[in-house]
C-alpha cells in the first residue's frame, strides 16, 4: 500500500462527509463558535486514539494471539459492511439522537471518527508493513487533517451540498470503499492460504 492509497482508505473509513448530519444533530443545541471548538477537541482525541492503535496495535494483536491474515480478513469484512451502509444508508434513527450536555469523547471522537473500522485499518497498516510506520503515521495525519477541516466546516458544507449532495458523495465513497474492502479480504485470505 502506498501513502496515497493508505490516506484515501483512512479518509473513506473516517467518512467525514457521512458524519456531517450526525455531528450537526448531536451539536445542534450548541452555538456555532463553541461547536467548532468541540469538533477540534474531539478530532484531536480521535487522532490520539488512532495513533495509539497504529504504534501499539501490533502488541495488542500479539497479546490477543491474532494473526495478521485474520486481521486483514476481519478488516475486509468490517470495511465491506461499512461500505454497504454508506451505499444504502439507514436514516430511521437519524435525528433521534439528542444530547442535552456537551459530548465528550463518546460518540464524536469514538466511534464516529475513531471507530472499530478505522482502528482496524491503522493496525492492519502497522502489521502488514511495520518498516513503513512513519509513512502510515503521515497518512493518518493527512486523513485526520482533511476530515477535521470537513467537519469544522460542516454547517457550510451542509448548506452548499444539501442532503441529496451529501448522500450522493457518501454513496460514491461507499462504492470505492467496497472495492478496497474486497481487496483487503482477498489479500488476507491469500496470506492465510500461503501459511
Amino acid at each position: 500500500m502506498t501513502l496515497y492509497s493508505a490516506t484515501a482508505t483512512l479518509i473513506l473509513v473516517m467518512d467525514p462527509l457521512g458524519n456531517i448530519p450526525m455531528f450537526l444533530s448531536i451539536l445542534r443545541h450548541i452555538t456555532p463558535g463553541k461547536r467548532k471548538r468541540i469538533i477540534l477537541r474531539e478530532t484531536f482525541i480521535a487522532l490520539l486514539v488512532l495513533t495509539i492503535f497504529l504504534f501499539f496495535g501490533n502488541l495488542i494483536l500479539k497479546g490477543m494471539n491474532i494473526s495478521p491474515p485474520a486481521l486483514a480478513i476481519s478488516g475486509g469484512i468490517i470495511l465491506f459492511l461499512i461500505s454497504i451502509r454508506m451505499i444504502f444508508p439507514d436514516h430511521t434513527h437519524e435525528g433521534r439522537i439528542s444530547y442535552k450536555e456537551e459530548p465528550f469523547i463518546v460518540p464524536l471522537a469514538v466511534p464516529l471518527i475513531a471507530g472499530p473500522s478505522t482502528m482496524t485499518v491503522v493496525m492492519l497498516l502497522a502489521t502488514q508493513a511495520p518498516q513503513h510506520i512513519s509513512l502510515w503515521f503521515l497518512a493518518l495525519l493527512i486523513a485526520w487533517f482533511i476530515s477535521t477541516v470537513i467537519l469544522v466546516f460542516a454547517d457550510s458544507l451542509s448548506k452548499i451540498l444539501g442532503e441529496r449532495g451529501l448522500t450522493a458523495i457518501e454513496r460514491l465513497m461507499g462504492m470505492i470503499l467496497t472495492t478496497m474492502a474486497v481487496q483487503m479480504f482477498l489479500t488476507g485470505l491469500g496470506d492465510f492460504l500461503r501459511l
